[in-house]
């Protein structure tokens, strides 16, 4: 089953929790993360069907407009990023890394699947906006062609909608560079 997220970021916590609310309530939609994100705002991630997700970030920034800061609706997402946003995936530490650093959770889930949906990587992490002052990070593993050809696809998206903050590949990480990340 192809499914969607939805990714809304507010200028209030209060008003954040409100909306979270009124989001789970307006459609059948599921919560992957509702909290503060740094400095002072408010993220909700939300999955389900294209329609559900849509409705229910369209009832949100209908209702909370003048507290959105951004929004997006992003339909067929790869499971792997599904499961990472979860935190359910199982990336194995072996083969070259990649990361693609963004400057707003809805960019670097959307980079994730690109860069997935581009060449024979896994998820092996994917962080978005808490405790990283709103940024956010995947990292991805797999042959370094792979993890290349993938990096840049995302990184490319990044870059031209003006989020991209940097990106790395490592072709062979140090082993105790593995126990650390």
């Amino acid at each position: 089953m192809f499914k969607s997220i939805g990714v809304i970021e507010l200028k209030s916590i209060p008003k954040g929790v409100e909306a979270t609310d009124a989001a789970l309530k307006s459609a059948g939609v599921d919560m992957v993360s509702a909290h503060p994100a740094c400095p002072g705002k408010y993220e909700i991630i939300l999955t389900g069907s294209i329609s559900n997700v849509t409705a229910a970030v369209d009832h949100v920034v209908e209702k909370f407009g003048n507290y959105i800061i951004d929004s997006s609706v992003m339909g067929r997402i790869d499971e792997q990023v599904i499961s990472a946003l979860f935190g359910t995936q199982t990336g194995e530490k072996k083969g070259s890394l990649g990361l693609i650093e963004t400057f707003s959770a809805a960019t670097t889930i959307k980079a994730a699947d690109i860069a997935v949906k581009t060449s024979r990587v896994a998820i092996y992490d994917l962080r978005v906006s808490r405790g990283m002052g709103g940024k956010g990070v995947v990292m991805l593993t797999g042959e370094v062609g792979d993890v290349t050809a993938a990096v840049e696809a995302g990184s490319n998206y990044a870059k031209t909608s003006g989020q991209l903050s940097s990106y790395s590949i490592i072709a062979a990480p140090h082993e105790d560079l593995w126990g650390q990340i």
